[in-house]
């Protein structure tokens, strides 16, 4: 059976990386494959032949896509509806409060990804700067959903 995940991240200061970098290791403790990078790594196509998906993205400035995570942002809005179909996906959007787009980055992920077609498998969860209890509880809770569906 193909165990493979892509664990792509968006980020500017490197929390979001550091996050995805704990998903693997927890994701291959439960016998997965994983492929970690940041979301600009991976072509379109890529994604398109993703079985599952996990998008770890923080929000730069305001409300943009960081460096690292623009075009593949980009290419994403530029498929076809239907596109993903097949692709099981989950966000963690990180963000800061005192900013009125507040993971609006992650929150962009999300909606284009339902949109072309992928199905969540976990609810987005937006964290605030003290993220680290709840985004760990949402790591293991979204793989946990993961395996349910394999």
């Amino acid at each position: 059976m193909n165990k493979e995940m892509i664990i792509a991240y968006g980020t500017e200061t490197g929390n979001s990386e550091l996050l995805a970098m704990d998903t693997a290791k927890s994701a291959e403790e439960l016998g997965y494959e994983t492929n970690v990078g940041n979301l600009d790594d991976y072509s379109h196509e890529d994604i398109c032949n993703a079985t599952r998906l996990i998008v770890i993205c923080s929000t730069w400035g305001d409300g943009e896509q960081p460096d690292n995570a623009e075009e593949s942002y980009e290419a994403m809005c530029e498929l076809d509806t239907g596109d993903l179909d097949g692709v099981k996906f989950a966000v963690l959007a990180l963000g800061d409060t005192a900013f009125d787009l507040f993971c609006e980055a992650g929150k962009q992920w999300d909606e284009v990804l339902e949109s072309k077609g992928a199905s969540r498998v976990n609810e987005r969860l937006d964290c605030d700067t003290d993220y680290d209890d709840y985004a760990y509880e949402w790591i293991e809770e979204t793989l946990n959903e993961f395996a349910k569906e394999d």
